[in-house]
Parts: structure tokens; sequence; C-alpha cells
């Protein structure tokens, strides 16, 4: 009995020890998840940190009425990050797209490029209808006659250009004079007044003669169609252009481990980018009230296509989950939320794109730079909704015609918008000229354009991303359907060399032979 029960007492202390074996290594293998997901994710929540850090830090200094030339000491840190993301494009951009496109064959270039197009014009048309839909039913304009500028001390924006121009120098801009001065000037037209005569009575006429001028900011328009043309070339030169390829693959990958390096920095700088706006904020109150509803319907439109819209059409070409997509994507998001620049956004969403969603190298490094270009959502929906709370304000009724002018405008002229904070504000100048309306009102969106920039920027790199994902979908099928035909190809192949073999063995004349090789000597001798 004695022993019996020493036996269960060791058998239950072994059990027990067991038991605290399997919780240690339970405990572990949880401190171990732990440590991974924060390994995975540091990048993520220090970002994310940083915006929450940057309000309170902006809160509290906005206490201390700092002087001008305080604030931009306490910007510094911020303007750092801006100046080294946007330090990164250039390159980034050009070797990516050369790359891209020269590892892509010239077929499938042709139709990938094609489908990115039509997904780039039928997303922001939806983007220019939903802003129109919102503005005439929330009405922003409706009842703030008497807002003006004077009253909110804004400063007036000036803008003369002629719609014909605007397009013209989009069109200009696609091809540089002078790809050196692209990489930081791009074409614009200006305006001088000539003397063409005199009139009955004596009087001077003068005539307004465009003329051609570089303001400064780079023409990424022309660097993106170049770098996209010159891909193509290297790959029809075959065997004589591996080398150059190889040189851009090279400085692209080490391109991108720049981009590594400063995203660690990222977290700091939009800490102090947030918290540097929020104190240089001036009456906040009296913008948001008096502009409240434009800000509502700008911000309502974005909610709708970036959470309903793009999801959708996401889901509606690959059946996939289009929110565990956008879920790997927070720091490049963050990001565009603090610097409001799709362009200083494009290395962290390449990066992001192609770690976390294993999207093909070749597809993210051809797409998102074009995106990042042509593909502006959020910015047409604010930009049409900017354009008929400006009609609204005064008094002016849209007809038909006009409310399609604003649509095709708006989609067109996002195109060019450059890729940088209040880049859409000149946009909607040349909207206002094409449906005949003042400009005088731009200040207002330039005022409350900090806060409306922010969403704008997510939704455009998020329709860049959501492309991304749906190419990289299509060229995987691609991919498939290819190996499937060249699998049934050799197949085929290996069957007709089968049936030939038969066919050979078979024959009357190799069976003849055949018999005649096996007969034996003796047989052959008597027949000799």
């Amino acid at each position: 009995m004695e022993k019996k029960s020493e036996i269960n007492g060791h058998a239950m202390a072994g059990s027990a020890s067991t038991d605290r074996i399997v919780e240690k290594s339970a405990q572990k293998s949880f401190r171990e998840k732990l440590l991974e997901f924060l390994r995975k994710n540091l990048l993520v929540i220090m970002t994310v940190s940083g915006v929450l850090v940057g309000v309170g830090l902006g809160m509290m200094v906005r206490n201390m009425s700092l002087t001008k030339a305080q604030m931009t000491y306490f910007a510094f840190p911020g303007e750092m990050l801006l100046r080294m993301l946007k330090m990164i494009i250039l390159p980034l951009v050009v070797c990516s797209l050369i790359s891209g496109a020269a590892s892509l064959d010239t077929r499938s270039l042709g139709k990938l490029g094609g489908i990115a197009v039509a997904y780039f014009l039928v997303t922001t048309l939806i983007a220019s209808g939903i802003g129109v839909t919102l503005a005439f039913i929330i009405k922003p304009g409706v009842g703030a006659g008497a807002l003006n500028t004077n009253n909110l001390g804004l400063e007036s924006v000036s803008s003369n250009k002629e719609t014909t121009d605007s397009f013209l120098d989009l069109a200009r801009n696609l091809f540089p004079a002078n790809l050196v001065a692209a990489a930081f000037r791009s074409y614009a037209t200006d305006y001088k007044m000539v003397a063409v005569g005199n009139d009955t009575n004596g009087t001077i006429l003068y005539q307004k003669v465009p003329i051609g001028t570089d303001t400064d900011g780079m023409n990424i328009l022309g660097l993106v169609l170049f770098a996209m043309v010159f891909g193509v070339a290297l790959r029809k030169l075959g065997e004589e252009g591996e080398e150059l390829i190889r040189f851009f693959n090279a400085f692209n990958e080490a391109t991108m481990v720049l981009v590594s390096w400063i995203m660690w920095y990222v977290p700091i700088g939009i800490m102090f980018l947030v918290g540097s706006k929020i104190v240089e904020m001036e009456d906040v109150v009296l913008l948001v009230t008096s502009l409240g509803k434009y800000i509502f319907a700008s911000i309502l439109g974005h909610i709708i296509h970036g959470g309903i819209v793009l999801p959708l059409i996401y889901f509606g070409f690959t059946r996939k989950n289009p929110f565990s997509f956008l879920s790997g994507l927070i720091t490049p998001f963050t990001t565009a939320f603090a610097t409001c620049s799709s362009s200083a956004t494009l290395p962290s969403m390449i990066k992001c794109v192609e770690e976390n969603n294993g999207i093909d190298k070749r597809i993210s490094r051809f797409i998102l730079p074009i995106g990042a270009t042509v593909n502006m959502d959020g910015a047409a929906i604010f930009q049409c909704i900017a354009a008929v709370f400006i009609a609204q304000l005064n008094n002016a009724e849209l007809n038909a015609g006009q409310i399609f002018t604003i649509l095709v405008t708006a989609t067109a002229s996002s195109v060019g918008a450059a890729g940088i904070p209040a880049g859409g504000i000149i946009t909607i100048a040349i909207i206002l000229e094409a449906i005949g309306l003042p400009t005088n009102d731009l200040s207002l969106m330039l005022a409350v354009d900090w806060i409306v920039d922010r969403t704008t920027t997510v939704v455009n790199v998020e329709g860049d991303a959501l492309g991304a994902g749906i190419l990289h979908h299509i060229n995987q099928q691609e991919m498939k359907k290819r190996h499937h035909q060249e699998e049934e190809l050799a197949e085929v192949r290996v069957e007709a060399v089968a049936n030939a073999q038969a066919e050979e063995e078979t024959s009357p004349l190799v069976t003849h032979q055949t018999k005649a090789l096996e007969a034996t000597p003796e047989a052959i001798e008597s027949v000799l």
C-alpha cells in the first residue's frame, strides 16, 4: 500500500512538473509572439504614436505664444523629414520605373499599362462624381454669401491662367526639353501685354500673349514618361541593354536601402510636422465654423471613396479582403496624413507594399511611381466640391454642361496636380476658369486646405496601393494561365513524338528491315 501511495505521489509530482513545463512553454511562446509582433510592427506603432504625441506636443507649445522664428525652429525636425523624402524621390522614381519597364516583357507591359490607365481614369471619374453629388446634397456654399476673405484675414490667391494653356502645359511637361532641368523645374505659361497698334482714337491696343517660363518644382510627369520609354528601349536592346538594366536594378535596390534607413526617422519627423501645424493654426474655430460644411463634405467624400468604393473595386477584381491588404500599409498612410504629399509617401509605400503584401517588385516599382503622379482620387473629390462651393457662394446656378465640364476638367487636371502640399488648390483655378467663375474665393480653400489635404493624400495613396494589388493579381493569373498553356503544349509535343515513334516502328519498311536484321546468319546464307 505504502509503495502504491509512493508511486501515486511520484506520478502526481511528475504530472505537476509537466504541467509547469507546459505553462512555462505557453508563457514563453506568448512572450515570443508578443516580441515578434512588436518587432514586426514597431515602426507602425512608433509612427502612429508620433502623430498622437505630435498633437499633444502641439497643444502644449501652442499656449507658449511662440514667435514666428521660434515656430520655424520648432518645425525644423519635421522639415528635415520632408527634405529627406523629397531627396529620395528622383532616384526612386527614375530607377524604379526604368527597371520595372525593362523587367516586364512588351506584351505584359502594354496590357498592364492599359489596365492601370483604365483603373486610374475610372476611379478618378467616380471620385469626381462623388464630389459633385455630395456638394449638391450638402450645399456647403448656400447661405455663406456673407463669407469673404476680408473678415477671415486671408491673403488673396492670384490665378490668371487660361484653361487651354493649363492643358497645353500638361502636354509640354510630358516632354521636357531638358532632362536635367526637369529634376527641379517645370514648364508654366505666363502672360505679357504686347502693343498691337492703335484704335481710331489713337489709344494703344494691347494683347495678352502667352510666354513660356520655368517654375520651381520637379517635373515628375516628364521624368515618369521618359523613364518608362527608356526602360522599354533597354528591353528592346536585348543582350546589349542587360548591363544598363543591371545597373538601374542595383541603383534601385540601393535606394530602397536608403528608404529603409529614412523610415526610422519618420516617427520623429511626423511628431514635429503635426505639432508645428497645430502651433501655426490661428483662429481655427472661426474657419471651421464658417467653412465647416465644406470641410465635412470633403472628408465625407474621402471616407466614402476610400472606405467603400476603392475596397469594393479591389474585392471585385481579386475576391480578397481589401482591409487585410490595407492593414499592412498603416505607415505609408500615417506618412501621407502627416506630410500631405503623395510623392513624399512613395518611398514608404513601395517598401511596405512589397514587404507586407508580397506585391511583385516589377509591378510595384512600375505602377506606384505612375500612380503617385497621375492618380489623384482624393484631389478630384475636394476640387469638385470646392468648385460647386464657390458657385453656390456666388449664387451661380450650374447647368448640366457646366457640371459635365467640372467632372471632365477635375479628372484631367488632377493628372497634372503636383504631389505636394496644397498642390490641388491651383488646379481648382483651372476648373473655375473652365466654367466661368471668379477665382478670388480660392483663398478660402487655401485657409482650410491643411485640414482637407490630409485625408485627400491618404485617399490618393490608397488608390495607388489598391491599383498595385489589382495589377499584381491580374499578372499572377496571366502567369498561371501561360504556365498552364505551356504545360499543355509540352504534353501535346510529348504525345506527338510518341506517336511519330510508334508510326515509325509499325511502318512496313521498318518492320521488314527489322526482320532482316533479326534473321540468323544461316538464314541469310541460305537466302543467298
